[in-house]
């Protein structure tokens, strides 16, 4: 009897456990080179080496060779990448997927832009990004698509079918889709080969005009695109791009000056050699990423000075363990990328991001070899948006073939909600960095005083007042995290509200139904927008038409304290808002339900995206938030970034706006 309750026994546990035990990686790896329909002088040649670099790679990473499927013209017993074939590939793929698996989607070619007016999400350029397959044609059909194209609402509903899966997504474009491909306004469609027959570099991404209708009329084929279903949060969900929409990528011959070099594309290869560091995270490999690209991007900026070279962009949750089916972080700390002079460290971060001079933090340096050396140190300087350390002296002797990344110890006293709580703090209190709560005695400075069903707030710049609170702790562990994010909302406003950044706004709006009653600046909303009266709404207008990319961060407080995230509105989606001109502005509205009485808080934070810098979410997301983004690889200047900040608060007396 015994004997046969321990084989029930273990029959449940592999029941329960084993989609996890045997969990699966997989991927699909499309290389477009030819495009059949269109002329030879806008294929490419790379897309075909990189599948196979890719492949190999992967399965050095343990991917079974069976659970690899390519789909690539050139490739032997590959599939041809048509239209078709690869929404086949992805239903198959998606068929096989189990709770737990992990799929990695690969893609490499070129890419475009259009309109497309019927997405569910309209990008604040009103552009929709498109892959170009085998099969592509260049006719715009009567609902303005391509046909032989797979558009980002495609991709989006494959990735959101694996997501209710509960399968980790990673994908990686080495693609772009080129709006102005050069910095010259008057240009005509560019080249995609330039470059002496050796050494050609030959660049993804075309304007649909370059493209041409096959003869015949084009064959009409349904799509087996997955049915739209209720989004899925991105906890599971990595992507890293080549470009930003905007922009074009190479490929070149790779490595440089190398016999054995042949044609890859640039961010493939980079993903390539950053594996052989064995990266612990999507981050760590995104680092390696950016780390390999300087070189390369110093050598094309000097051999084609026109061209606006790419920024490689990554979004979701980098913290995750690489190649697995985990979504919490390998750590909940930023991790912040820096370079050496000598023996001092610069940071990519400052006072945004939440660090102050003295603080304590983790240096972490990564050899070639993905040998990983730390030691601790104090920052020495924290201006707005960088920092400056001294190199540890147990570090000091490392090569500079260290990559060098940085955290911090602890959340910065300066940023804590500090409480005077008689019978100590609520447990399970959790908050993004760098937003903290700590205790403080009675003859302590302290921002609220807890009494168990009391919760009186001493700061001004909170609130002053006293509030009476159910007597659970779970109430006061929501009222003191929304005061401690309401105190960090506070400082980046304060640190950023005196500088300028021309050619970016942001408009507080307050429509009746569809008819717009005020508007006025977010900067000065104030009495003559609020309060909102019967039947009102309240709308922010985003513009940007600064000729750049921006870092932007929409966030709020609604009036039951709870905090909102408006942008990115997804957690898994990048704060990359996309480039604008005074001829073609970039704008987005965002509308505000949850602003609707007393108490509601809104903050409007944006810096523009230097090329080789760094997109932050200046510790300003929900605490449930994953996104995180970078860019390609060195240092920004040494001026400070303008940057932009507005909030709205919505006062007993209606005149509080900043």
């Amino acid at each position: 009897m015994r004997s046969r309750c321990l084989r029930l026994l273990l029959s449940l546990a592999l029941l329960v456990f084993g989609s996890a035990a045997f969990a699966t990686p997989r991927a699909l790896l499309v290389g477009v080179s030819e495009l059949v329909n269109q002329p030879q002088a806008l294929w490419l040649q790379a897309p075909r080496n990189d599948v196979m670099l890719m492949r190999d790679a992967l399965q050095k990473q343990g991917f079974a060779a069976a659970d690899i499927t390519v789909l690539a013209d050139g490739v032997s017993g590959a599939l041809l990448p048509e239209a078709q074939a690869i929404h086949g590939a992805l239903g198959r793929l998606l068929a096989q997927s189990r709770s737990g698996d992990f799929v990695l989607l690969y893609f490499s070619g070129h890419g475009t832009r259009l309109r497309d007016s019927g997405k569910r999400y309209q990008e604040p350029d009103g552009l929709s990004e498109n892959f170009l397959a085998r099969d592509v044609r260049g006719t715009l059909g009567s609902d303005n698509a391509l046909t032989g194209d797979l558009r980002d609402a495609d991709f989006d509903a494959w990735i959101q079918a694996f997501l209710a899966r509960n399968v980790f997504v990673a994908s990686v474009f080495d693609t772009c889709s080129a709006n102005s491909m050069t910095r010259s306004s008057t240009a005509d469609s560019p080249l995609v080969a330039e470059g002496p027959a050796d050494d050609e570099v030959r660049w993804r991404g075309l304007r649909t005009g370059q493209l041409v209708g096959a003869p015949g009329p084009a064959a009409s084929v349904a799509m087996a695109r997955p049915a739209a279903a209720e989004p899925v949060p991105r906890a599971r969900y990595v992507a890293l791009f080549a470009s930003e929409s905007h922009q074009i990528t190479p490929e070149l011959r790779l490595p440089r000056k190398s016999r054995s070099a042949r044609p890859q594309g640039l961010l493939t290869w980079a993903v390539v050699e950053a594996l052989s560091r064995k990266p612990a995270t999507w981050r760590d490999l995104f680092d390696g990423v950016l780390a390999i690209y300087p070189p390369v991007i110093d050598e094309l900026a000097q051999r084609f000075p026109t061209r606006e070279l790419p920024s490689p962009v990554a979004e979701g949750n980098l913290d995750a363990p690489i190649f697995a089916n985990r979504a919490q972080p390998v750590s909940t700390r930023p991790v912040w990328r820096a370079q050496r002079s000598g023996d001092t460290l610069v940071l990519q971060a400052g006072q945004l991001d939440g660090l102050v001079a003295q603080q304590p933090l983790r240096v972490l340096a990564t050899m070639e070899d993905g040998t990983l050396r730390s030691a601790e140190g104090l920052l020495l300087q924290a201006y707005t948006d960088k920092a400056r350390m001294a190199v540890p002296p147990a570090l000091r002797e490392l090569s500079g073939a260290a990559l060098w990344n940085i955290t911090p110890l602890r959340e910065p006293a300066a940023a804590a909600l500090r409480v005077r709580a008689e019978q100590g703090l609520p447990p399970g209190l959790s908050l993004e960095y760098p937003a903290s709560v700590i205790a403080v005695g009675e003859a302590d400075d302290a921002d609220v005083r807890w009494s168990g069903t009391r919760l009186e707030v001493l700061s001004p710049s909170l609130g002053a007042g006293a509030r009476p609170l159910p007597a659970d702790s779970a109430a006061a562990r929501r009222q003191l995290e929304m005061l401690a994010r309401l105190k960090w909302l506070n400082q980046l406003y304060t640190i950023a509200r005196d500088a300028q950044f021309d050619g970016f706004d942001a408009v507080f709006e307050v429509w009746n139904g569809d008819r717009l009653v005020r508007s006025g600046p977010a900067r000065q909303a104030g009495a003559r927008l609020l309060p909102l009266h019967s039947g009102e709404r309240a709308v922010l207008n985003v513009r940007n038409t600064t000729g750049r990319s921006v870092d932007l961060v929409v966030v709020g407080i609604d009036p039951q304290g709870g905090a909102r995230q408006v942008y990115p509105e997804d957690s898994g989606e990048s704060n990359r808002f996309k480039r604008g001109t005074r001829d073609a502005p970039s704008a987005k509205r965002f509308e505000l339900p949850w602003f609707n009485a007393e108490g509601g808080r809104l903050l409007v934070l944006a810096a523009p995206a230097v090329p080789y810098s760094a997109p932050r979410l200046f510790g300003a997301g929900a605490a449930d938030a994953v996104s995180q983004v970078r860019v390609r690889g060195a240092l920004q200047q040494d001026s400070e970034r303008q940057t932009f900040a507005a909030m709205v608060h919505w006062a007993g007396d209606a005149s509080s706006a900043r």
